[in-house]
């Protein structure tokens, strides 16, 4: 399978990366192919300029690489922080540039973009890990649990993806050494059982 795995965190040695590295080990002991991107090391331009609305517009190389992989994904994972029960701006802004139209999703003919798309993805499953320091409960009775809402229904749903399974590891800033190793141990399992 050919999966692409999307983290958008600055700091190399925080738990997201060892998210991810607990993933690409994972996936390699599967055999499965990995589009992998660090969007920071990478210096994603989170920018989504004027020329690229359209969607048939010529599109800058190196994004047009993104919208190839993404299009050609059995699966998805993304991992990133919350800030502000949002993604960081630069995934916001891969969202933006790469979940495009005619790449991730289509209106119908005759709709003006005000129905609902049709996705696009070859991806069925699509898996997101997300780090916080807000207590689980607060994080769904006050806010209302926003990265579910936004990845499930707002972003990943409407591109044509069955199967979504999401978990928050927190409270990261007091959390032991012993457990966040049980949390990367949790990560593989997750990852064997949705990409086998």
């Amino acid at each position: 399978m050919n999966i692409s795995l999307i983290l958008a965190h600055p700091n190399k040695q925080s738990f997201n990366h060892a998210i991810a590295q607990a993933c690409v080990h994972a996936l390699e002991k599967k055999g499965h192919i990995i589009f992998f991107h660090d969007l920071y090391a990478e210096r994603f331009d989170p920018i989504l300029p004027y020329e690229e609305f359209d969607q048939n517009a010529a599109l800058p190389s190196e994004i047009k690489i993104y919208c190839d992989e993404i299009s050609s994904s059995d699966g998805i994972i993304i991992i990133h922080p919350n800030w502000w029960g949002q993604p960081p701006a630069i995934l916001k802004g891969w969202v933006d540039r790469v979940m495009r139209p005619s790449v991730a999703y289509k209106f119908l003919e005759g709709d003006s973009g005000e129905g609902i798309p049709v996705g696009l993805l070859n991806a069925k499953v699509a898996v997101a890990f997300n780090t916080s320091n807000t207590p689980l409960e607060r994080e769904q009775n006050i806010f209302g649990d926003p990265l579910e809402t936004l990845w499930k229904n707002c972003i990943l749903g409407l591109c044509g993806i069955k199967v979504f399974h999401r978990e928050m590891f927190n409270i990261i800033v007091t959390s032991t050494l012993e457990q966040r190793q049980l949390w990367l141990k949790n990560v593989e399992h997750t990852i064997a059982k949705y990409f086998p």
